[in-house]
């Protein structure tokens, strides 16, 4: 289960976006949505991603909050014995909608479509 609590308290003050960058950053990689979002490589490098918010509001009784994800995915060869092609990183983003729970701070993470460039 995902929380934001210190996002939640700080709700509504110039922190919020801070707190919520902060938390994102926290979270085991495992539980963004990174390896559906990547566009030019085929699997995610491991290591801490970056996060911007973007934007958030609140309706009713949750906070929706857009952010952006910068992390590195693997671009690797065919795998043949002849491939020259070595393993190599690349800069991957993705765009994430986080909906948290202004009663109990859990949160519900999802990838948002991209634009083509």
């Amino acid at each position: 289960m995902i929380r934001f609590d210190m996002a939640l308290r700080e709700w509504g003050t110039p922190a919020f976006a801070t707190v919520l960058k902060e938390e994102i950053e926290r979270l085991d990689p495992d539980l963004l949505p990174l390896q559906q979002g990547l566009a030019r490589s085929s699997s995610v490098a491991p290591g801490a991603p970056t996060a911007m918010v973007i934007g958030a509001s609140a309706d009713g009784g949750s906070i929706r909050a857009r952010a952006g994800i910068f992390y590195a995915g693997i671009i690797a060869g065919c795998s043949c014995a002849d491939d020259p092609t070595p393993v190599d990183q690349i800069d991957e983003y993705c765009e994430i909608e986080i909906t948290i729970d202004r009663a109990s701070g859990t949160a519900t993470i999802a990838l948002l479509p991209t634009t083509p460039d």
